[in-house]
């Protein structure tokens, strides 16, 4: 009997033994599948912040091109008159002043938030730079909706005209103006596009 009680108290102490280091194991199980969670949403956010900093980049040469292109555009044609020479160039056009001042600031913006792309990098989890991205970003794509919005208007009746305004249609004589000014309006809108896609992403990485 003795001998069957000590091996009855042995076995109760093995299994009182494994539930200890099963209770043990529990908890470090559970601490590491929380770390492996943080760790992922943490690699989630540093890889949308790379995506944010690629797009930034793609938004300023979209921008630059249009600034640039409009400001280049010009075309003199080969007849002219003792006293007119026909002469076509962006600043006849007021909005088109507007258009390169907008893109030019949509630039200057990119430039400004660089700093703020690459803390959210080195830091994914701050809330505070991507809220702030988020803002100014929305206040670009407005920006730029309305400049190339506004532009878009002027390069139709460039190429069409308005009889009842008599606005005459002069891209059969100035083919290669409206095609540089149509060109540069192209471009504002991918760069808008590219700042919608930047709310979008930093909206997506704020929710993680």
């Amino acid at each position: 009997m003795d001998s069957k009680e000590s091996e009855s108290i042995a076995v109760t102490d093995a299994k009182a033994a494994a539930k200890g280091k099963a209770a043990e194991r529990a908890p470090s199980t559970a601490v590491v599948a929380t770390k492996s969670k943080l760790q992922t949403r943490r690699g989630t956010k540093r890889g949308l912040a790379i995506v944010d900093l690629v797009m930034r980049l793609g938004a300023s040469a979209a921008a630059f091109a249009a600034a640039y292109t409009t400001g280049n555009a010009e075309q003199i044609l080969p007849f002219f008159t003792q006293f007119l020479q026909f002469h076509a160039q962006y600043n006849d056009l007021p909005t088109f002043t507007y258009f390169i001042v907008a893109n030019a600031i949509a630039v200057g913006y990119i430039g400004f938030s660089m700093p703020f792309s690459i803390v959210c990098i080195i830091r994914p989890r701050a809330t505070g730079p991507r809220l702030l991205l988020v803002i100014f970003d929305t206040v670009m794509i407005a920006l730029l909706i309305s400049d190339a919005g506004a532009s878009t208007a002027i390069v139709y009746l460039l190429h069409n005209g308005n009889s009842d305004s008599n606005w005459l249609a002069i891209c059969s004589q100035y083919s290669d103006f409206c095609q540089t000014l149509s060109g540069a309006v192209v471009a504002s809108f991918v760069a808008a596009a590219f700042f919608f896609l930047l709310v979008v992403n930093s909206t997506f990485a704020l929710k993680k």
